[in-house]
């Protein structure tokens, strides 16, 4: 058999081709869409199919597991991903798919209409869910146009844009298995759950160069407390007696990561304002990719709600993760050592709801904080051979 080749298929007549049913394939309908024998060499194409990823660089990263199950059920597939402009720098640690195109909301985007137009797809699995997104459905005329359900339930304009609603919502499920969830038309295996990033050489080069200029040569922590949305900050003052803590007592460096937005980089100047002990700043030095391969190499990673939690997942980096107006149930690493804190408990979340109200930061304590890198530092510590 040739796997991840599809036909339509006309099930009244028999050619020259044998038909081969999986067991789960559908028997209803003239047209039917199988795996398929050839008894004659080269009639086939192997199937298109078109994943619509137009969020932010976490979503991508969590939609991998997806695209992995994907080449795993149909390895001759031609995959074609869309992303935004936000998630390009991560492109080259995407494997799995054939093609990628980027929408940048501008004129350049003809040219992206031009291409889903004119590919001919078998498929298109929409995991973004706006109009932007129904719009290229629409135009790749792929046969099967799988959306969430909510979709149709939402707008009925939108809904046209699409053959197959998957009865799936992002609030009842972890963002991974809802995007595992819509390709259930395709009766795809699952891979592993696990997100995966081939980090290219380049950045393992760009972060040893780094650590080297930098002097950092004992094991390091990072400490990302930036964020695009300002309820998701913590106050500076408890970053800074974070720092202040660890510096007295024990042996790491510590390393200041974040965007180089400037309300990124005030509440990096704040934070280095309070702290006593010398850290290292490296906000808004560092390309994604380059921050991904130094999170990989930390022994502790500590951050709000931001695309680097999705960065130390996918690089199995433990990490203590601060949630407030975000809801872990969706988001939190599940196949890495994390320690996720929220509210006022000092101690870890270890409960998970689809529905739960919104926390303030400033309800984490520094105490909670401290003890839970406490923690993951001393785990690390007894697996390490002696």
């Amino acid at each position: 058999m040739l796997p991840g080749t599809i036909f339509e298929h006309d099930c009244s007549t028999r050619t020259k081709l044998r038909c081969e049913w999986r067991n789960d394939c559908p028997t209803t309908g003239d047209l039917q869409i199988a795996l398929w024998r050839l008894e004659s060499v080269g009639l086939y194409e192997p199937v298109k199919i078109l994943l619509l990823q137009l969020k932010r660089i976490g979503d991508l990263i969590l939609t991998t597991p997806a695209i992995a199950a994907l080449r795993q059920s149909f390895p001759q597939a031609q995959l074609t991903l869309v992303v935004s402009q936000e998630s390009a720098d991560l492109l080259p640690a995407i494997s799995n798919v054939d093609r990628i195109l980027i929408a940048r909301r501008n004129l350049r985007d003809l040219a992206l209409f031009s291409s889903v137009a004119t590919r001919r797809f078998d498929y298109c699995i929409d995991f973004t869910r706006n109009d932007r997104s129904a719009s290229l459905a629409l135009l790749s005329r792929a046969r099967r146009r799988v959306v969430s359900y909510r979709v149709r339930e939402q707008s009925k304009t939108r809904g046209h844009a699409y053959t197959d609603f998957v009865r799936v919502r992002m609030r009842d499920m972890h963002t991974i298995d809802y995007n595992l969830a819509l390709l259930e038309p395709l009766r795809a295996s699952h891979a592993p759950t696990a997100p995966r990033l081939d980090l290219p050489q380049i950045a393992y080069e760009k972060a040893d160069a780094l650590r080297h200029s930098w002097k950092l040569m004992r094991p390091y922590i990072i400490l990302h407390p930036g964020s695009a949305r300002q309820e998701k900050l913590w106050e500076p003052g408890r970053w800074a007696d974070v720092i202040d803590y660890f510096d007295q007592n024990n042996g790491f460096d510590f390393v200041l990561t974040s965007g180089p937005s400037r309300d990124e980089q005030t509440h990096i100047a704040a934070i280095k304002n309070k702290a006593q002990q010398r850290i290292t700043d490296l906000s808004g030095k560092t390309d994604l990719l380059t921050l991904a391969a130094l999170i990989s190499g930390a022994r502790l990673l500590v951050t709000v709600d931001s695309a680097p939690v999705h960065l130390a997942g996918a690089t199995c980096t433990p990490q203590v993760i601060l949630f407030g107006p975000t809801n872990p149930f969706h988001w939190r690493p599940r196949e890495s050592q994390a320690v996720i804190l929220q509210g006022k408990s000092a101690t870890p979340v270890t409960e998970f709801s689809p529905v739960q109200p919104r926390v303030p930061m400033s309800q984490i304590s520094t105490e909670a904080v401290i003890g839970a890198m406490d923690s993951l530092l001393a785990t690390h510590l007894a697996t390490e051979p002696s």
